[in-house]
């Protein structure tokens, strides 16, 4: 069975699935048979299409980083600009998508979690442009290191529930965002921003993100003739990753590296890299979890990639060898973000400069008439003040 064609019934091998209480089946149905009909429709196919073009800025280019490319030495690189993306991430692409399907089926509210805030500023502008009340789940710790993205989403017109649970991060905010829809089904809809959670979520936000892998596909063929040698892109929960990689999962010329956030001797949230089989948050994947089966805190500086879960199509990608995921320490990230800010004069997030120091790493090891693309999943304007303090 080719890659591309998964998941087969709900599951990516032996990942993924739906693994909920029963109140949310109903609206998980209702959910996929929604996606199920309206993703061949032609009428909701251009109205995003429009949205995408005219709200959103895609294409989003892909830029030949030249600088970047003589200091690395080897292959040459390419940045995939999904910062340049209205919100300042790729997590537009899944959110319009998602929220127009909600206001489709007669949801009135849109609730969601967010980690470093990008996925609740997107969700809080598509709220606002198509009428829908918005409320977001945030950690506590990630309100503290990301408080530009939360007086964003308040401006948006988007309440931030803080949530002090737990380890007060990402994870502890898809646990009250997956109560609060547990009690309001009928009128709100849960607005994931990775692919994670149960079916048909991973495979929803997927075909939301795959925009980024065919405008890749197209955009380098048209300067080099050919398709990319390799592909990097960060991974947390794994929808910008899974995004870019999923239009080349048959292209077996293509080489796939996930960069996954290596922390510190605190700790890290390298799922792929360290973890063990489990069931977190509706589906089955790779976790970082003690012997008893008890979800471990995760460290990483980017609070986007403090997830102590991954998508399950990313477990199955590592299952079957199609992807190579490896890691970066938080002081590689911070070498990353300097390096790009310094050569092209582009300040990235903290979750792509991981993956700025590994395809920095890989293409030195490349032909010069090689091609790597990094994709560039964020811009680094909300980092600022977590990078003063660590440089300083």
């Amino acid at each position: 069975m080719k890659l591309s064609q998964y998941p087969e019934a709900g599951k990516f091998g032996t990942f993924g699935g739906r693994y909920v209480p029963e109140i949310l089946h109903p609206a998980l149905e209702e959910l996929e048979n929604a996606y199920e009909e309206y993703k061949e429709d032609r009428d909701f196919e251009e109205e995003l299409r429009t949205y995408n073009r005219d709200y959103g800025g895609r294409p989003s280019p892909l830029y030949y980083a030249e600088r970047l490319t003589e200091v690395a030495g080897g292959a040459k690189i390419y940045l995939k600009r999904e910062d340049l993306i209205h919100g300042g991430a790729h997590k537009f692409n899944n959110v319009m998508g998602q929220a127009l399907l909600a206001k489709k089926i007669g949801k009135e509210r849109l609730i969601c979690e967010t980690g470093a805030g990008q996925h609740g500023v997107a969700t809080s502008l598509a709220g606002a442009v198509l009428d829908l009340k918005t409320e977001v789940y945030m950690g506590k710790v990630d309100v503290e290191r990301q408080k530009p993205n939360v007086f964003r989403m308040e401006l948006l017109g988007a309440t931030v529930n803080v949530v002090d649970s737990g380890s007060a991060t990402l994870k502890d905010a898809i646990n009250e965002a997956l109560r609060d829809w547990s009690g309001n089904v009928s009128n709100t809809h849960y607005l994931i921003g990775s692919v994670v959670g149960p079916h048909p979520y991973p495979m929803i936000v997927r075909d939301f993100q795959r925009v980024i892998g065919d405008e890749i596909k197209n955009q380098l063929k048209k300067k080099e003739g050919e398709l990319p040698d390799h592909l990097v892109a960060c991974v947390g929960g794994g929808s910008n990753a899974m995004g870019t990689f999923y239009p080349f999962a048959d292209d077996k010329t293509v080489d796939l590296t996930g960069v996954e956030a290596g922390g510190n001797d605190e700790g890290n949230a390298a799922s792929l890299s360290e973890g063990t089989e489990g069931v977190l948050h509706g589906a089955r994947s790779y976790l970082l979890q003690d012997d008893g089966g008890q979800i471990t805190e995760t460290h990483s500086i980017s609070a986007g990639l403090d997830y102590p879960g991954v998508g399950p199509e990313h477990a199955l990608y590592k299952e079957v060898d199609r992807a190579n995921y490896v890691q970066a320490s938080d002081e590689e990230a911070l070498i990353g973000f300097r390096r790009l800010a310094e050569t092209e004069g582009i300040i990235p997030a903290l979750e792509p400069a991981h993956a700025i120091h590994a395809g920095m790493d890989i293409a030195s090891t490349m032909k010069p008439e090689e091609t790597l693309v990094i994709t560039l999943s964020g811009r680094g304007d909300k980092d600022l003040d977590t990078v003063r303090e660590r440089l300083s």
